[in-house]
């Protein structure tokens, strides 16, 4: 699994009994908050079909939520295995429905054709900065892990990935980066290089929509484009939406990890 991980920039796991018990668990958990009206006012976007949910789940540092237990299974067992036993941040509840994506306050017309067409396809971490949205490399995530939560059939917004996309943008990467110190690299603009390992991705990687029901999980590399595809006709899912915890833990600043690692 680890080989396909680093080949591909992704891999499923099938599902197994103990992350079954801490998806259901988890999922208790989030409905509550998904419901709460605070955090709805702060998370629900794209004209209500899409619930953004950064830092919604209360689990700890092991990925104990409620009663569940640290979280455990063999896709989290993969991520430290190449990545160390880093401690897990609150974890994002990401909830789509039916509909979306509907357009967002605010957002303009270049940004919601490409939310349509290219899924928003991203590589987490790099924010847009200043007026002019600038891509600067502002938080270091070790891997992607994705756990569903809820009952979800294919095309019902899943995760969209560009295999092996990860290979584009670690080139890009290594020769943005890689020539100056690890200290400066938040500073760095890489947008025009960025958008243009982009571009090659979308002409030259394969996409791939993962669908995953609860007890199941899937890793993807923190250099992989990824993004969320539109709501198909006529796709399922539990009425509480498409609903998919999310760990991204970073890696420590001072060292030049995020770029060397596997």
């Amino acid at each position: 699994m680890v080989k396909a991980l680093l080949e591909k920039g992704w891999v499923h796991f099938a599902a197994e009994p103990e992350v079954a018990r801490w998806a259901s668990a988890a999922c208790a958990v989030a409905e509550a908050r998904v419901g709460d009206p605070a955090e709805r006012e702060r998370w629900l976007r794209c004209g209500g079909t899409w619930f953004v949910g950064v830092d919604t789940l209360p689990n700890d540092a092991d990925g104990g939520v409620a009663d569940s237990g640290p979280l455990v299974g063999h896709a989290f067992e993969a991520a430290r295995a190449l990545y160390g036993d880093l401690p897990l941040h609150k974890g994002q509840v990401s909830v789509t429905y039916p509909g979306y994506p509907r357009r967002s306050d605010g957002e303009s017309d270049a940004a919601f054709r490409y939310r349509v067409n290219r899924d928003a396809g991203h590589v987490d971490g790099l924010l847009a900065v200043g007026e002019d949205r600038r891509r600067m490399l502002k938080e270091r995530h070790a891997y992607i892990l994705g756990l569903p939560l809820s009952d979800t059939g294919p095309g019902a917004s899943p995760m969209v990935v560009w295999e092996g996309s990860h290979h584009v943008m670690r080139d890009m990467f290594a020769d943005s980066l890689g020539p100056h110190p690890e200290a400066t690299w938040a500073e760095i603009d890489l947008t025009d290089r960025y958008q243009a390992a982009r571009r090659r991705v979308f002409e030259t990687c394969k996409r791939v929509e993962i669908t995953a029901m609860p007890g199941e999980a899937y890793l993807v590399h923190r250099f992989a484009l990824h993004g969320v595809a539109p709501w198909a006709e006529g796709a399922t899912a539990s009425p509480k939406g498409r609903m998919i915890a999310y760990f991204r833990p970073e890696l420590a600043s001072g060292y030049r990890d995020w770029l060397d690692l596997p």
